[in-house]
C-alpha cells in the first residue's frame, strides 16, 4: 500500500482575519507497517491460556483510518526524514496535539477533531483538526499523523497519560514454578533480534535464556512455559550485595554501555546516603565494585526483592540513563542523578511538586515505579526528558502490575510482572507513533492571537 498526504494550515489572526496558509505533503514511516506485519512474541496469535487477553482489532486499530491513523502531532524542531523513524523524544516533544474528538478539558496543548469536516474518501481519508486560540501553542515546524489514542496526550500530560500504553496481549503465565517465573521477573534486558533475556538476581547469578520471539523452536511453546536456560553465571563479590534483612534492597539495570549496573542501598531520611554498587561487562562477566558516600543525599530505595514470601515479588524505583543513575529522594520531591562512574557528580532534580511516588500500574506485591523508553524517563506521576526537564503527569495507571522494566522492539513494549500469585507477560503498542513525517518549508508560530485549522488528506496510490 503507497500512500500520499497532503497537508494544509490556515492560521487565522482574531484581530484582523488575516489568513497564513502553509501547504506540504509528506513521507510515510515504517510505523503502520511494523504494527501490521510483526507478530513479536506471537502477541496476535491465540497461542497460550484460555483466560488471556487480546486486543478486539476491529473499532480499535482496523480501519486504519481512523484508528491507527487518527491523531495528529506537532513539533518544535524538524523530524529527522527516515522510515525508522517512528517515535521522537529528547528535546523535540510536541508542542500540540489532537485525536478523534473534540478537547473539553483543560489541556491547552490538545485540539480538536471537527467531526463535520472529516470524513472518509473514496480512496483514503480527510482529517480536520482545529486549535482555539488558547489551544496548541508555540513553534511547530514538523506535523506528524499518528494514532487516536497517541493524540490524546503525546507521552502523557496532567489531563492524561493512560492513553501512552494500548494492551495488545495478556499471557497468563502463573502455572509456571515460583524460581521460574523470577527468572522472568527479574530481566535486565531483552534482545529481541537474538530471541534473548538476561536476567540478575541478587545471589549474584546471571542467567541468559532463550525467549522465542521472531523464531519457534520445534520444542517451543508462546506461553513462555518452555524457556530455555542457555547460560548460568556467578559471580562471587566482596563488597557488592543486597542489603536489609526480610526486605533485600536492591535493583539490576542495563546500562546501555556494554554494562550491566547492580546497587543496594537503604532509604534514609537524614544525614548521607550509601550505596554499594557493581559494574559487569556484558562481554566476559568481569565486574568492577565499590561503596559510594553521597554526602546529604536523602535517598529512598533504589528497588526490593523478597524472595522469601509466598509470590515472586520485585519492586524497581530507579533507572539508568546516558551514565547516570536515577533515583527518587526520600521526601518525593526531586530525582538524584548520579554519575555511575563519578559519585562526586551528584544532582538534585527538583519535581516542582511532592510525588505520588507511585507505580506504573496497579499496586500489588511487584511495582515499576521508574523506567526507560527511549531516552525518556517514564514514572508514575511524572517524565524526565533528556535534558533533565520535570514533565508532571496526571498519574494513572497505566499498565498492568509489572516486575521488570519495559522492554521496548519498535512499537512495542514488553514486561512481565503480577501480583499475589497472578503472573503475566504482557505486550503493549506504544501509541504516540509517528505515522508520517511532515517538516515546514518555514516554521510557523502559533499564538494567542490565532486560531489554527489544520487539514491533512491521507489518501492510497495505485501503480
Amino acid at each position: 500500500m503507497r500512500l500520499k498526504g497532503e497537508m494544509v494550515i490556515e492560521l487565522a489572526d482574531s484581530g484582523t482575519g488575516q489568513v497564513e496558509t502553509v501547504r506540504e505533503t509528506n513521507m510515510i514511516t515504517d510505523a503502520v507497517n511494523n504494527i501490521l506485519g510483526m507478530d513479536p512474541m506471537g502477541i496476535y496469535l491465540k497461542a497460550s491460556g484460555e483466560y488471556d487477553s487480546a486486543l478486539l482489532w476491529n473499532g480499535t486499530l482496523l480501519p486504519i483510518c481512523p484508528n491507527m491513523i487518527d491523531g495528529i502531532l506537532l513539533f518544535p524542531s524538524a523530524l529527522e526524514e527516515k522510515a525508522d523513524h517512528i517515535y521522537e523524544q529528547g528535546r523535540n516533544l510536541p508542542v500540540a496535539y489532537a485525536s478523534n474528538n473534540v478537547n473539553s478539558g483543560s489541556d491547552v496543548a490538545r485540539g480538536s477533531l471537527n467531526q463535520t469536516e472529516s470524513k472518509k474518501l473514496d480512496n483514503g481519508y480527510k482529517f480536520v483538526w482545529e486549535f482555539t486560540p488558547s489551544q496548541g501553542n508555540g513553534n511547530i515546524a514538523s506535523v506528524a499523523l499518528t494514532s487516536a489514542l497517541g493524540g490524546q496526550n503525546g507521552f502523557g500530560s496532567e489531563a492524561g497519560d493512560a492513553s501512552t500504553f494500548l494492551l495488545l496481549k495478556k499471557v497468563d503465565i502463573s502455572s509456571i514454578e515460583k524460581a521460574r517465573q523470577m527468572v522472568l521477573f527479574e530481566a535486565v534486558e531483552v534482545d529481541f533480534e537474538k530471541n534473548l533475556l538476561y536476567s540478575i538476581t541478587f545471589g549474584d547469578a546471571s542467567v541468559t535464556i532463550r525467549l522465542p520471539v521472531f523464531e519457534v523452536g520445534l520444542n517451543e511453546k508462546l506461553d513462555d512455559t518452555t524457556y530455555t536456560v542457555l547460560e548460568e553465571q556467578t559471580l562471587t563479590t566482596g563488597t557488592f550485595t543486597f542489603l536489609g534483612d526480610y526486605t533485600r534492597y536492591g535493583e539490576f539495570m542495563d546500562g546501555h554501555d556494554g554494562y550491566w549496573y547492580g546497587f543496594s542501598n537503604e532509604p534514609n531520611s537524614y544525614g548521607d546516603g550509601e550505596m554499594v554498587w557493581i559494574r559487569i561487562s556484558k562481554k566476559d562477566y568481569s565486574f568492577t565494585e565499590g561503596k559510594w558516600t553521597l554526602t546529604k543525599a536523602k535517598l529512598a530505595e533504589v528497588g526490593s526483592r523478597n524472595k522469601s514470601g509466598t509470590y515472586p515479588e520485585r519492586c524497581v524505583k530507579c533507572c539508568v540513563r546516558n551514565g547516570y543513575l536515577y533515583v527518587p529522594s526520600y521526601d518525593k520531591k526531586g530525582v538524584y542523578k548520579i554519575n555511575v562512574l563519578n559519585s562526586a557528580d551528584v544532582t538534585l532534580i527538583p519535581l516542582g511538586f511532592t510525588s505520588k511516588m507511585k507505580s506504573l500500574g496497579d499496586d500489588g506485591s511487584c511495582e515499576v515505579y521508574m523506567t526507560l523508553l527511549g531516552d525518556m524517563i517514564i514514572a508514575g506521576d511524572f517524565q524526565i526528558t533528556v535534558d533533565d526537564r520535570v514533565i508532571k503527569t496526571q498519574g494513572s495507571s497505566r499498565v498492568a502490575p509489572a516486575a521488570t522494566p519495559l522492554f521496548q522492539y519498535k512499537n512495542f513494549v514488553f514486561m512481565w510482572g503480577g501480583s499475589y500469585g497472578k503472573a503475566h507477560r504482557c505486550a503493549y503498542l506504544l501509541t504516540p507513533y509517528l505515522a508520517s513525517i511532515n517538516n515546514l518549508s518555514s516554521a510557523v508560530v502559533k499564538n494567542t492571537d490565532k486560531t489554527m485549522k489544520i487539514t491533512y488528506t491521507l489518501t492510497e496510490q495505485t501503480g
